[in-house]
């Protein structure tokens, strides 16, 4: 098995094929965590702790006179809060005497095979993967609580995933005021964290920084994983790269509130805590309840930045996404928002539909704007009814229609959110989250529902079951676009509102379930005002998130690289969008467009029949480009080619096929130079030994100069090691926004 216990020793040892995490019971108890990195032969790594006798940390009472023995300074599995040990906490307590103090020791363990699924949560699924399961059992005895620590072990995948259950083994009520997921402690740490901040329409930014003395926390309490901060986190050597050096890697799979915490502390050490934001959460637990955390995916690697996406693209792409859509080629869409908004009717769809269809595309999505009262975002969301103002035929005629073209079709829903002025609301203010006797909150003139009351799941689940029995809708997008404030729910009791917002999330992973066990092939694309709950819980129901709002290529090119460090490209939403564009009216030539949102689940969010005649010819052409290099882009190893400094003149990445035989590089400028230095990249993955000829280059124009040197022509071959050592030079690049797309066939 992948998970050993040294029984002499009381030693835990998880093994992958390239990483080893250690645990140690000390003579005391305490679950000790003592190595996470490459594998060292199952040393007890135990020798690196040293006692040290620090003012003011104290000492467990069972060894007192043991100074160099304090819960401040040992490396813990689980942190514990009150019994000494003065670091960030992994939980909060509050027992029924109102003490907060818990101290965790070890009472038992399992060592299993196989995982199980997590009941009414997202998780990694196991799938065909060995995996073997530690459940590590701590208990405070005096309060009568008890903590499961999960680990689950993907031997071949190089990951580990943890979890935590609460349960209260008391007559007593216990209060959980937070309940992390895990902790870690890594000693000797001197690291880089890299994190992931944004705002709308420009999410998941990468900021770097050296982790100083102080607690670092990226949260969320937004109700969602928000645009803000991102339930992802990466710590690092100061020189790690993309292709060298120590990096680890912690995703929370949830979709609600969050906080990574992050604590260097006295002696150096570093000390990560990931699960559910505290802030403002209370759970009541009763004799015998239990409480569930999410999962939380663990990698380390040696190997860089790269190396460590890599290990998130496969396991996300392979065990966390539905199977059914994981290998089904999903069809290049088109999305009438920016074409339209709210302003269409029948024949407006249709029309796009026929000129969609003429241009390939291969699915038709209607936007927001065909239920209810709905001209405009100030009515309607709750009333999931076709407005047959707009559309007469109802929905069904316009997918008949959209299928006798040949092409899909794929319906909007906000299923989450409730206007004013609704009949929902009319009929249920009560359903929405709000205080009493307080207006609330707006946002986009809208409110959310209570997703913790099973009458509104129901109740979605009915009326968005009757939509789609109506026609043939093979998508849904499922969009979320405002922030949860006024948390507060009608049907709860006063000790109950601090579980809300997990009972929320735990209701729209409920309603997500229950759609796709009713309509198993219809795919969900997540989206929340674009990237807002772009996170590892909502790919475990749909197997793509818009990944932003804002279409703009070039600050796309920010946006995806950002997501890509955790994410698969398979997973990001990306459209080719109108120029100028709706967001910031950049102009970009559509090629250009096209290359970026090809690095994505691709499709056009625009109105065709506004397009010239050149534009539609150019769209079939890029349509045919990426079916061609569908399987390499969705499944390809994805690799970052150009590090920041480079990026202020142009960006480069690269697909990699998993047995090398071909690979596609994409170069895009964003600041062209006069009399300028030439763009070079070394590429990556490739096999040394071999040759590799180029049979296929896509130039935006003005790309390189007239006469200059272009070693981008078809026929030319190179060797692997070529490629990779001596690298690529492109020749200089002009105009606005120029790009280069290649691919380089193995010979």
């Amino acid at each position: 098995m992948s998970i050993r216990f040294d029984e002499n020793n009381r030693i835990f040892y998880l093994n992958t094929v390239n990483s080893e995490y250690q645990i140690k019971i000390d003579e005391y108890g305490v679950a000790l965590h003592t190595y996470y990195g490459k594998p060292v032969g199952n040393t007890d790594m135990s020798y690196l702790i040293t006692e040290m006798d620090r003012g003011f940390s104290g000492n467990l009472y069972e060894a007192r006179d043991r100074r160099g023995v304090s819960p401040d300074t040992l490396p813990t599995e689980y942190s514990t809060y009150g019994a000494g040990d003065f670091r960030l906490s992994a939980a909060g307590i509050i027992a029924d005497n109102g003490s907060r103090t818990y101290d965790l020791r070890y009472v038992s363990h399992d060592i299993k095979s196989g995982k199980e699924a997590l009941k009414g949560l997202p998780y990694v699924r196991a799938e065909k993967d060995k995996v073997d399961t530690l459940e590590l059992k701590l208990e405070d005895k005096i309060i009568g609580l008890e903590v499961t620590l999960i680990y689950n072990v993907f031997e071949e995948k190089d990951v580990i995933t943890r979890s935590a259950r609460f349960a209260n083994k008391s007559e007593k009520t216990i209060t959980l005021t937070k309940a992390a997921s895990m902790s870690i402690d890594i000693q000797y740490a001197d690291l880089d964290i890299i994190e992931f901040h944004g705002r709308h329409a420009m999410e998941r930014q990468t900021e770097r920084r050296e982790l100083g003395h102080d607690i670092h926390v990226i949260s969320s309490k937004r109700g969602t994983s928000s645009h803000h901060h991102n339930p992802f986190v990466i710590l690092c050597d100061h020189n790690a790269d993309e292709d060298n050096g120590l990096c680890y890697g912690f995703m929370l799979v949830y979709s609600g509130n969050h906080a990574e915490e992050i604590e260097k502390d006295q002696a150096g050490s570093v000390r990560v805590v990931s699960g559910i934001s505290g802030d403002g959460f209370a759970w009541k637990l009763g004799q015998d309840e239990d409480f569930q955390t999410p999962e939380v995916i663990l990698a380390c690697t040696e190997n860089g930045l790269n190396e460590l996406s890599y290990l998130y693209h496969r396991i996300i792409r392979e065990n966390v996404c539905p199977a059914e859509f994981r290998d089904m080629k999903r069809p290049v869409l088109i999305n009438n928002w920016e074409g339209t908004y709210f302003d269409f009717d029948e024949e407006k769809i249709m029309g796009i539909a026929k000129s969609a269809s003429e241009i390939g595309c291969e699915m038709l999505v209607l936007d927001d704007g065909w239920f209810g009262v709905r001209n405009d975002d100030n009515s309607g969301l709750g009333d999931w009814f076709v407005n047959i103002d707009k559309l007469p035929g109802g929905i069904k005629k316009i997918a008949d229609y959209t299928n006798s073209l040949g092409m899909k079709f794929g319906l909007w829903f906000e299923p989450e959110m409730v206007n004013e002025d609704s009949d929902l609301y009319r009929n249920h203010p009560d359903w929405a989250l709000k205080d009493p006797d307080r207006k609330p909150v707006m946002g986009r003139n809208q409110l959310v529902l209570d997703m913790s009351r099973k009458e509104v799941v129901d109740y979605l689940f009915d009326s968005i079951s009757k939509i789609l029995d109506s026609a043939n809708i093979e998508y849904v997008k499922w969009d979320f676009n405002r922030s949860l404030s006024n948390i507060y729910s009608f049907a709860a009791d006063t000790e109950k509102q601090g579980e809300i917002a997990h009972r929320f999330m735990l209701g729209t992973y409920d309603l997500m379930q229950r759609l796709r066990e009713r309509y198993p092939k219809i795919m969900i694309e997540g989206c929340s005002g674009g990237g807002g709950r772009f996170d590892a819980g909502i790919l475990f129901y749909s197997p793509q998130i818009w990944c932003s709002d804002n279409s703009d290529a070039i600050n796309r090119l920010k946006i995806q690289k950002g997501t890509s460090y955790g994410y698969p490209v398979s997973s990001m939403g990306a459209h080719v969008s109108a120029s100028p564009n709706h967001q910031n009216g950049r102009v970009v030539p559509i090629e250009t467009r096209a290359i970026v949102a090809m690095s994505g689940t691709f499709g056009y969010e625009l109105d065709p029949r506004k397009l010239s005649e050149e534009d539609k010819a150019t769209i079939k052409k890029q349509i045919e480009e990426f079916n061609r290099f569908y399987t390499l882009i969705q499944k390809g190893r994805y690799y970052r080619l150009t590090t920041d400094r480079q990026e202020g003149y142009y960006v480069a990445w690269q697909f990699v096929s998993e047995d090398k035989s071909e690979a596609l590089l994409n170069v895009v400028a964003t600041d062209v130079q006069g009399n300028p230095e030439i763009p070079f990249v070394r590429l990556k993955g490739l096999d040394a030994e071999a040759e590799y000829e180029i049979d296929y280059v896509k130039l935006s124009t003005g790309t390189t100069a007239e006469g200059g040197t272009n070693n981008s022509k078809t026929g030319k071959s190179f060797s692997g090691s070529a490629l990779m050592h001596g690298g690529y030079a492109t020749g200089p690049m002009f105009g606005v926004y120029p790009a280069l797309q290649i691919h380089f066939k193995r010979k």
